[in-house]
């Protein structure tokens, strides 16, 4: 699996870089999906200052959405003139979000990002799902 940092999407790039932080910060984000269809809502890298891939953060589920799923993959993001890096290739995880078919409305999720210096992240995410396009008659 291949992303590609900057690219569209209903989601966030965290990136580690710098001291620790002992604090819970919130973030409140939303995202669109089409019924029945994979949406990324999150995307959870960590680069270095010297440009090479740290350890990936801990990510928990702290409500799961009322009328769909969450999934995390690992993937590699690729980009260019990132901070000080002219190009990197980093492992990722990917939080992506399925609303169970046929569901349209809105469906919220919480997730609990704890990185490795010790700094955590709760985010809240609004998801409004629209109906899947009906299919075409031939």
């Amino acid at each position: 699996m291949k992303f590609v940092a900057g690219m569209a999407f209903a989601g966030v790039v965290v990136a580690l870089v710098g001291p620790a932080l002992a604090e819970v910060r919130t973030s409140e984000k939303s995202a669109r999906a089409q019924s029945g269809k994979d949406v990324r809502i999150g995307v959870y890298i960590n680069v270095r200052p010297d440009c090479t891939s740290g350890p990936l953060p801990a990510i928990k589920l702290n409500t799961p959405p009322a009328n769909g799923t969450v999934t995390v993959r690992k993937g590699n993001v690729t980009a260019t003139n990132y901070k000080q890096c002219l190009a990197l290739q980093v492992p990722a995880f990917v939080a992506i979000y399925r609303s169970r078919t046929g569901f349209s409305g809105v469906d919220a999720v919480e997730l609990e990002v704890k990185f490795p210096n010790g700094r955590v992240e709760i985010q809240k995410f609004e998801i409004t799902v629209s109906p899947s396009p009906a299919s075409q008659p031939i």
